[in-house]
């Protein structure tokens, strides 16, 4: 174990900032949860800075087929929603987050239709509800059949543009983040960031604050293949971790069951088979046409998705195929095309008819189920820094997402950011800080972790070499192969030692968004590699070929991991109660 830990640097190399700017809060992240906390502290404070990599509409949420979940049909409940998520997070969630979840979600929900996001209504112009993987009731809001997500960007974005011209939003595009300013108490002050102008570099600059919000998404590029952007390079995770904040759960990656399997050499984001397509009546099938689901779970082809990608994994070994099928031809073309017209459209753009042909499909990275670990008003071990959505570990999935969670998730924990920030600005809780170039001190909750090696370690800090981004390949290589969706004592050990080779191996390459994108990969996927290893046993989007019992009781503890000053990465394990639900 102690040859596989990683140690990871202070900070990114990167020239000094060359100009400055300053605001109440930096909201770093133009998806759900970047815009929702943005709109809603506008409300509160004077001066919001929304900084993001690309430009607004390009983040993670766009890209949601499913839906978003909610309790707003009469015959459900809060707790029959709290309920379904338990049991999808296979007894590691936080029971108060999702109670906060299924609670507020609805009214969030009612609050984005006010705010002009137009979901589909059935004949009476009610929310038409679905139903997906392990929901045990129609509660899934969508908007053009499989457009959720893009509608929801859209009335956020209208939102924002609304109010643009007031000076008190400032918003940044094609900017990354860099890393984290904090004060000599190592209290979030502020970023760096590197913004790229029209056609040449505009260099590194710091935006200081009284509080930070990372809303960066995931880390899907890690992986060759993942449904996320290519914006989704981990780099809000990576951030934090280097300034000291701890992550939680970041070996709960859940893999979604059915992507388009493109061929071999497919690689980057691939395209996603929405799971509302199986809530409608498709269903999965071996290269034999057998519904290899059946008599595996109670919800057949509708189990939770760490359920369904595990089996297809089982039947693709044991037949030897690299995919399985996706039929959805009895459905009918009328239906297809009505309800899922995006994914309908892009699968014959690629050459198959949902209608007439069976899909390809194979499991591929879909959602970091773990991320900075933050308390139930969105607040990380770091004062003044905070986290919202796939960035974020609330503790709301526990082991697995179940469907359609992330989107309220997003919402629900947002808004209690926001309220949360305005009432200790108010308070002069947040004063601004002086950044400070030197180790801060150690906030306590890394002073808890274990060092995993108690050699003597060089000091990791400032200076670090950056990985050439043409290695960003070899780091998704050695993710897939060795902390992918299955998984070893051996093939964790072999990626732990590619990843260390390639952080070893790392020349004084120039600085540029390319490096440190491949660089955050590079840390971030030490870490999970170094948390899947830890935990010996099969639990929700945590499969471990060498350890096949699944939910042992023994671990139902919450991995956290943190960078302690030295540079080495430490660990605990944080008991969670038991759920009676499971």
């Amino acid at each position: 174990m102690a040859d596989a830990h990683p140690r990871i640097p202070r900070r990114l190399v990167a020239a000094v900032p060359g100009w400055t700017t300053s605001a109440d809060v930096v909201v770093v992240g133009s998806g759900i949860a970047g815009l929702t906390t943005a709109l809603r502290l506008r409300q509160r404070v004077d001066r919001v800075l929304l900084v993001t990599k690309t430009v607004l509409n390009e983040g993670s949420t766009q890209w949601a087929q499913g839906g978003i979940a909610a309790a707003l049909d009469p015959g459900d409940s809060p707790a029959e929603h709290l309920h379904d998520t338990l049991v999808a997070g296979c007894g590691l969630c936080d029971v108060g987050a999702v109670t906060a979840l299924v609670h507020e979600g609805p009214e969030r929900v009612r609050e984005l239709v006010a705010l002009g996001a137009e979901f589909d209504l059935d004949a009476e112009g009610e929310l038409k509800l679905t139903r997906e993987g392990g929901h045990r009731r129609d509660r899934i809001a969508h908007a053009g059949g499989d457009a959720t997500g893009r509608e929801i960007s859209r009335a956020l974005i209208a939102a924002l543009h609304r109010v643009k011209d007031d000076p008190g939003i400032e918003v940044i595009e094609h900017a990354l983040v860099v890393d984290l300013l904090q004060d000599d108490r190592s209290r979030v002050c502020g970023v760096t960031l590197h913004v790229i102008g029209e056609g040449q570099m505009d260099g590194v600059g710091a935006a200081l604050s009284r509080a930070v919000v990372l809303a960066t998404g995931g880390l899907g590029q890690v992986y060759s293949a993942t449904t996320n952007p290519p914006v989704a390079t981990g780099d809000g995770m990576a951030a934090a971790l280097r300034a000291g904040a701890v992550l939680a759960d970041v070996e709960f990656v859940q893999f979604h069951p059915t992507v388009l399997w493109l061929g071999a050499g497919s690689s980057g984001q691939q395209p996603l088979i929405s799971e509302a397509v199986r809530g409608e009546g498709a269903f999965l099938v071996d290269r034999d046409g057998v519904r290899f689901m059946k008599g595996l779970h109670p919800l057949a082809d509708l189990a939770p998705r760490d359920v369904v990608s595990r089996a297809i994994v089982d039947r693709m070994r044991e037949l030897g195929e690299d995919h399985v099928f996706l039929d959805a031809r009895h459905l009918g073309r009328a239906f297809l095309e009505e309800r899922f017209p995006s994914i309908v459209a892009r699968c014959r753009e690629l050459g198959f008819d949902p209608a007439t042909d069976l899909l390809p499909v194979a499991p591929a990275q879909h959602y970091a189920s773990g991320g900075v670990r933050t308390d139930l008003h969105g607040r990380s071990c770091l004062d003044g820094l905070y986290a919202c959505g796939e960035v974020s570990c609330t503790g709301v999935h526990g082991a697995n997402r179940l469907a359609s969670n992330s989107l309220l998730e997003g919402l629900v924990f947002a808004h209690r950011i926001a309220d949360d920030i305005s009432a200790r600005l108010a308070a002069g809780e947040l004063p601004q800080g002086t950044p400070v170039a030197t180790e801060q001190t150690l906030p306590s909750a890394v002073a808890e972790l274990v060092p995993l090696d108690e050699g003597g370690v060089d000091r990791a800090g400032d200076g670090v070499a950056l990985l050439d981004g043409s290695a960003r390949v070899q780091v998704q290589a050695a993710m897939t192969r060795g902390s992918g969706a299955v998984r070893s004592a051996e093939s964790l050990a072999a990626a732990a030692e590619s990843l260390t080779a390639l952080a070893a191996a790392a020349t004084s390459t120039e600085p540029s968004p390319d490096s440190w994108e491949t660089t955050n990969l590079l840390h971030v996927g030490q870490v999970l590699t170094l948390a899947a290893a830890l935990r010996e046993e099969t639990r929700g989007g945590h499969v471990r070929t060498d350890y096949p019992e699944q939910v042992d009781p023994r671990w139902r503890v919450r991995t956290i991991l943190g960078r302690r000053p030295d540079g080495t990465v430490g660990h605990t394990f944080e008991p969670v109660a038991a759920q009676d639900l499971l």
